[in-house]
């Protein structure tokens, strides 16, 4: 029961554990000694549940929820206030997956900007916008991205 990185070493000399990075390991002051085995995730389906069309679109639908969720680890969204006379300035710096959301606010000289950016791209990207005439900007993590 609970974290296996945290019995050693009062309850066991050694552990095999299932780990992405290994990073829990080291936190808990452990090595990795030797690679038991490499795996990667797999979706299988039996061949009559295939053939069956209400299935198949089940199994389809779980493969693409599945997808969205591995293709939103590097991605974030973006959101900003612009004013319209810098619209121009932020479009041209801001990458989007097609088009960024450009969404009138209240006051009409201004817009909301709503963007899905690779994560690695932000750090890089904020002060240009900000530099451009971005305001309020706000980076979110992502659940799904379907493409």
């Amino acid at each position: 029961w609970g974290a296996t990185e945290v019995k050693p070493p009062f309850l066991a000399d050694a552990i095999v554990e299932a780990t992405e990075t290994g990073a829990s390991l080291r936190a808990n002051g452990l090595r990795i000694v030797e690679t038991v085995l490499e795996s990667t995730p797999r979706l299988i389906a039996n061949e009559r549940s295939w053939q069956d069309e209400g299935k198949r679109t089940k199994i389809e639908n779980v493969a693409l929820l599945l997808n969205a969720a591995l293709d939103a680890r590097d991605t974030v969204g973006l959101k900003m206030n612009v004013a319209r006379k810098d619209l121009d300035k932020v479009l041209a710096i801001l990458p989007a997956m097609r088009n960024p959301t450009v969404t009138p606010l209240s006051d009409a000289d201004w817009v909301a900007l709503d963007s899905m950016i690779e994560e690695h791209v932000v750090r890089e990207i904020i002060p240009r916008l900000l530099q451009a005439g971005a305001e309020a900007i706000v980076e979110y993590p992502l659940n799904k991205v379907i493409r």
